[in-house]
């Protein structure tokens, strides 16, 4: 089974304009699929490649990289044959799996982009830390492109869903409901946001309809994680995996804030900084902050020390969340894929709503203001986003996830009174169809992959 990705018409896209001028960088979360789907292409685009996981390659490799580069027919001879490879014809693609593990691969791209003889393609994970960038220049001829877990398309395409994410596309642009359809696109959603976007729970749900199988195969990705912690995050360990731990507990909360006090007590800010650099590098986690003045230009306004910590996979987070047991139970899976369950399910919306704005290559940004005195004036928007067009005014749109189908926007009816000179159409999304509440439009949760 090869499932359809997006990225691969980026890729195809630098094939045909850029590959003979930079090479490409891949950076993604462990397991989200970027060595299949680079090496799929390859098979797909090209009369040979070669794949080189320098997690895996002996010295005799590396020492190559380090002594042969200023003579390249040297290098290209001496590294086919340690690698016991047959020398490619001229065009061919040579790809760097796993980079972050020998970065001095990275710093050789620019005289092998200006060789010419082949064309180039990295891969990895954690690639802006320290320690993998120390001790080397990074080449201006690498494009960095970021991969992200499977979205809600390709989710409906993985499962045979070829059209309906058009007939959704085509109702948000109208504003219309899907009516009958959309039953059939709620729960499609619904099982997305239980299984999320890893490929390979994606995969076992398409052979097996299991969750259990699912939530096993999540688990496994989980633990992976937290060893990923252990190696590499080093003296940043323990703070790094005490923040990891708390996502779920944080998500759940009346104010989604990241509460440092509620890990460590005392915990300041400037102690944690690295620990957030790594779990964000990782692209494990999609880090939201508070935007204090919601006008064009969201960056220059946000306020790095408020934030709310989203899981970068939803279906990842449903089984980091429901922990007591070795899985998360049958029962429990009913609940959520029926939207009857007690616990808070809006940190679920909303993390895969986060999720999907990340995936659409959205920075991420919400409004909150806390007021002791007046309750007038508190309120929190879920997510402000700026217009792809800008106008004089009326350039950010704010965003409400709301998990049921009864829906009082009322935060988001004082932050329009508030702002309404910066503010551009509101989204409400809620697990009704289209439909009107008072002056907003409500549109289905689904429809968050239109924006």
């Amino acid at each position: 089974m090869i499932m359809r990705r997006k990225i691969t018409e980026t890729l195809r896209k630098w094939r045909e304009a850029d590959a003979t001028e930079c090479a490409l960088l891949i950076d993604g979360a462990r397991r989200v699929g970027k060595s299949f789907i680079v090496e799929e292409f390859a098979k797909a685009e090209y009369p040979a490649y070669l794949m080189i996981n320098f997690k895996y390659v002996g010295s005799d490799v590396k020492e190559t990289f380090h002594e042969y580069l200023n003579r390249l027919d040297m290098f290209f001879e001496r590294l086919f044959l340690v690698l016991d490879k047959k020398p490619l014809p001229k065009g061919s693609l040579v790809i760097f799996d796993e980079v972050q593990e020998f970065p001095r691969a990275r710093e050789a791209i620019k005289p092998l982009v200006a060789d010419g003889r082949y064309q180039y393609i990295e891969t990895g994970s954690l690639i802006s830390i320290k320690k993998n960038v120390e001790g080397i220049l990074i080449p201006s001829e690498e494009r960095h492109v970021k991969m992200y877990p499977m979205d809600f398309e390709e989710f409906l395409w993985a499962n045979g869903e070829e059209s309906l994410m058009d007939v959704i596309r085509d109702a948000f642009s109208r504003r219309v409901p899907l009516g009958p359809l959309h039953r059939r696109a709620m729960d499609a959603f619904r099982t997305y946001m239980l299984v999320g976007g890893m490929p390979q729970a994606v995969r076992k749900y398409v052979e097996t309809h299991d969750f259990e199988k699912v939530d096993r195969t999540k688990r496994d990705i989980l633990g992976l994680y937290r060893s990923a912690i252990a190696k590499y995050a080093g003296a940043n360990a323990l703070k790094v995996e005490s923040m990891w731990d708390a996502i779920p507990a944080q998500l759940s909360r009346h104010e989604k804030s990241y509460n440092l006090a509620d890990i460590a007590d005392n915990a300041r800010m400037r102690e944690y900084e690295d620990p957030a650099f790594w779990l964000k590098d990782a692209m494990t986690c999609n880090f939201c902050y508070n935007a204090t003045e919601p006008n064009l230009g969201l960056s220059l306004s946000a306020d790095h020390t408020t934030f709310k910590c989203y899981m970068a996979d939803t279906g990842l987070l449903v089984s980091h969340a429901f922990d007591e047991n070795e899985l998360v139970a049958e029962a429990i899976h009913k609940r959520l894929l029926t939207g009857d369950i007690s616990v808070n399910e809006g940190m679920i919306m909303e993390n895969v709503v986060a999720q999907i704005l990340v995936a659409s290559g959205r920075k991420l940004y919400f409004y909150a203001r806390s007021d002791p005195y007046d309750r007038k004036e508190r309120l929190e928007i879920d997510f402000l986003i700026a217009k792809s067009k800008l106008a004089r005014k009326n350039n950010v749109s704010a965003i409400e996830v709301k998990s049921g189908k009864r829906v009082r926007p009322a935060s988001l009816r004082k932050f329009q009174a508030k702002f309404a000179e910066f503010l551009a159409e509101p989204f409400v999304f809620h697990a009704g169809d289209v439909r009107d509440v008072g002056a907003f439009r409500c549109l289905p949760l689904y429809m968050a992959a239109c924006l």
